[in-house]
């Protein structure tokens, strides 16, 4: 069994205020792209997982499964990596889900969105199809109707470093970024809820987490929409034609690790 873990980005991404289970409240649209990791996952007589020395995240999720089951973790896997590590764009989290999938031959899909949702935010998102809005901690999914014919220019500098997630969310905290939240966030949705066309993602507000001076430079190279995803550091650039986004990634290149793609269906 084998399949590919797509990478996923965040068009726009808007954080309020802690919740009782100590995580943050969160609006997102997670879009899938075209770049992935490749999982193969096959029967064995005991749980490896190889490939990628730096795994914690499928060999949790698939002990995590064996447990919910009543079976002992039994699976040999490989991870063929080819998308950043700890850079915004979810590939940990698309590893897990798409071990999950193949692995799984018992639990339905609401079984299995609740085993993803407990090991990660983004987790849950990569079982399913399409964009998706992402509300309360960013496990609540709603499947949504938007654009996909633009190009996607992902890039990751090579002098930026990236802090933990929750060192990320502790300095949002200490600058009081839940501030305004329900009128941001009704923003926000009323932003989703008027896309038509490629152009209209411009509207979605930046996001509260995590900037970058990349994203002026990738508008200034002709992106008409451009932000950080998820909590950084990788930024993104969205352009109407591939002509401009190739230009627009040539220039990046001694800077960065670039990465030319398109919006994504499914794994």
């Amino acid at each position: 069994m084998r399949a590919s873990a797509p990478a996923k980005i965040n068009l726009g991404l808007v954080v309020g205020p802690l919740r009782d289970d100590g995580k943050h409240e969160l609006l997102t649209v997670y879009q899938r792209v075209g770049i992935a990791d490749r999982i193969d996952v096959e029967p064995a007589d005991r749980l490896t997982v190889g490939g990628f020395p730096g795994d914690t995240l499928v060999r949790g999720a698939l002990e995590r499964l064996a447990e919910r089951i009543g079976t002992e973790p039994r699976w040999r896997v490989r991870i063929e990596k080819h998308l950043p590590v700890a850079a915004g764009i979810g590939g940990g989290s698309s590893d897990a889900a798409t071990a999950l999938r193949l692995a799984n031959e018992r639990l339905d899909a609401d079984e299995l969105h609740e085993l993803a949702a407990e090991l990660g935010a983004d987790v849950p998102f990569f079982l399913r199809e399409g964009p998706q809005l992402g509300s309360g901690d960013g496990t609540t999914l709603a499947q949504l109707d938007l654009p996909q014919d633009y190009w996607i220019v992902l890039v990751l500098p090579h002098d930026v470093h990236k802090e933990s997630t929750a060192a990320v969310y502790r300095a949002f905290d200490e600058r009081d970024g839940a501030s305004g939240w329900e009128d941001r966030a009704a923003h926000f949705t009323d932003s989703v809820k008027s896309v038509r066309r490629p152009r209209d993602l411009a509207s979605l507000p930046p996001n509260d987490l995590a900037h970058s001076p990349v994203t002026e430079h990738l508008k200034t190279l002709g992106a008409f929409h451009a932000d950080v995803s998820g909590a950084g550091p990788t930024v993104y650039g969205l352009f109407h034609h591939r002509a401009h986004a190739e230009r627009a990634q040539r220039a990046l290149r001694k800077a960065a690790r670039t990465w030319l793609t398109a919006p994504a269906w499914y794994g």
